[in-house]
């Protein structure tokens, strides 16, 4: 081997390595970032399971039908609680379903409870309820902006993965795998809840 070849050698090597390194730091802090991210959504979604046990005060002035409802936003309240995504559980789709899911489920309970609530003005006048529906839509505000900021994050990350040069660190040094983004399982299921306050007046 002349020295001429072994300069293009070490060359394209030093070149190959520096390429590499653009990953080195890039794939790492997105994908932190985008499990910080998980957090928030996490951190939301938790937020509003603890005001189910306010629903509960606010439905004891409620008919026999809106304490089944409550029992089955109780039920689903256990069931997306029981379900967690770990950090390490982000490139799931399977668990990332199954938790879309059980949230979705507990969204549409807490709609339907709130909806029939229209039917007792009592309840609607009470401050409870007035504070009760304000920290629910809040909360569901801020499961949407969390969730939309996973998202970005996400893509962000697996954009990162996927792009040259960074690719490179990617796979050779990190193994890095695509993270999935949370989808609801029913449409508009992460929209706050809308009660006509006029309807029982």
């Amino acid at each position: 081997m002349n020295l001429h070849t072994l300069f293009r050698s070490a060359l394209i090597g030093l070149g190959a390595l520096s390429l590499a390194a653009c990953g080195i730091n890039s794939v790492p802090t997105a994908e932190e970032n985008a499990k910080a991210k998980w957090a928030d959504v996490e951190a939301q979604f938790q937020r509003r399971a603890n005001l189910v046990p306010n629903l509960a005060e606010v439905a004891k002035g409620a008919g026999e039908n809106e304490r089944a409802i409550l029992t089955e936003v109780t039920e689903a309240r256990a069931k997306a609680t029981s379900v967690n995504v770990t950090a390490e559980d982000l490139g799931d789709e399977a668990k990332m379903e199954e938790f879309a899911a059980a949230q979705s489920q507990m969204s549409a309970g807490i709609g339907r409870l709130l909806a029939s609530f229209e039917a007792y003005p009592n309840i609607q006048s009470t401050q409870a309820y007035l504070t009760l529906q304000s920290q629910l839509e809040g909360t569901e505000n801020r499961i949407a902006v969390a969730i939309r900021d996973y998202n970005e994050a996400v893509r962000q990350y697996n954009t990162t993965i996927r792009t040259f040069p960074d690719s490179i660190g990617a796979n050779i040094i990190h193994g890095a795998e695509p993270m999935v983004p949370y989808k609801a399982t029913t449409e508009g299921a992460e929209e706050a809840p809308k009660i006509d306050m006029t309807s029982g007046e």
